[in-house]
C-alpha cells in the first residue's frame, strides 16, 4: 500500500518547539516533491512549506517564515518540519503530501497526489 505515514504530533504548551516526520512507504517518493499543510477546525487547507525531490530548494507560506524548516533526510527518506514559537492559534491537523509529477503548484493542495493521515498538533496556552 502507498502512503505517507506522519509522526510527531502532540500537546505542547506555548512557546514550545516541535518537530514532525513524515516517511513514505515506498522508495519511490524520494524523486516527488514533498509538502505540509495543516487544517484547523471549520478552516480551510493552510499550506506551510514544501520541499523540492533533491532537497536543494525549500519554499514557505509569508506568515510561517521564519518559524518553520522543511527538511529532507540525506537519503531522501524522511521529510520533517521543524515549529518553534508554537501559539494556540497553531492548533490544527498537520497533513504531508507529495507530488508525483512535475506539473502543479508547491502552493496549491490540489497539486498534491499522496496523502497522509494527518497528525494533530494541540497547543495549549
Amino acid at each position: 500500500q502507498v502512503q505517507l505515514v506522519e509522526s510527531g504530533g502532540g500537546v505542547v504548551q506555548a512557546g514550545e518547539s516541535l518537530t514532525l516526520s513524515c516517511e513514505p512507504s515506498e522508495d519511490f517518493f524520494v524523486w516527488f516533491r514533498m509538502g505540509w499543510f495543516r487544517q484547523a477546525p471549520g478552516m480551510e487547507r493552510e499550506f506551510l512549506a514544501a520541499i523540492s525531490w533533491s532537497g536543494e530548494s525549500t519554499y514557505y507560506a509569508y506568515s510561517q517564515k521564519g518559524r518553520c524548516t522543511i527538511s529532507r533526510d540525506s537519503a531522501r527518506n524522511a521529510v520533517h518540519l521543524q515549529m518553534a514559537s508554537l501559539q494556540p492559534e497553531d492548533t490544527a491537523v498537520y497533513y504531508c503530501a507529495a507530488i508525483a509529477s512535475y506539473s502543479g503548484s508547491y502552493y496549491d493542495d490540489l497539486s498534491y497526489h499522496y496523502w497522509g493521515q494527518g497528525t494533530q498538533v494541540t497547543v495549549s496556552s
